[in-house]
C-alpha cells in the first residue's frame, strides 16, 4: 500500500476529485496548504498599504491506494491538476507499513 500525496491549485480540485472517483477512489483527505516554490508570491494592497504575500494557497490531497493502483492514481492526478503553468504542484508516493480501519479493525488491503 502507498500514500499518494498531491499539492495543486485549488481551482483544479473539482476536476481531480471527479477523475479520482471515476478511477475507483472511495476516500481521500483534503486540506488547505500554503507554501512557495518556483512560483513567487504576489503583492497585496490592504487599506492602502502594500505587503508581500510569498505563501501561495494550494490544495493538499492524500489517498491511500493499493500498490497495483499507484500508477493509475498518480497519472490521473497529474492529468487533471496540470495547467501547463508554473506552480501546478507536486505528487509524491510514500510506502505504508500498516493501515487499520478504526471502525472495523480491518487491516491493510482489507481496510481500503
Amino acid at each position: 500500500m502507498k500514500l499518494v500525496t498531491a499539492i495543486f491549485k485549488p481551482e483544479r480540485l473539482d476536476a481531480v476529485k471527479t477523475a479520482l472517483a471515476q478511477a475507483g477512489v472511495h476516500g481521500m483527505t483534503l486540506s488547505p496548504a500554503r507554501g512557495f516554490g518556483h512560483e513567487t508570491g504576489h503583492q497585496e494592497i490592504y487599506r492602502g498599504a502594500r505587503y508581500n504575500d510569498d505563501l501561495i494557497v494550494r490544495q493538499r490531497l492524500e489517498v491511500i491506494v493499493a500498490d497495483a493502483d499507484v500508477d493509475t492514481i498518480v497519472s490521473t492526478i497529474v492529468k487533471q491538476a496540470r495547467t501547463d503553468r508554473v506552480g501546478d504542484g507536486f505528487v509524491w508516493v510514500t510506502p505504508l507499513d500498516r493501515v487499520v480501519r478504526i471502525h472495523t479493525g480491518d487491516e491493510n488491503e482489507k481496510a481500503l
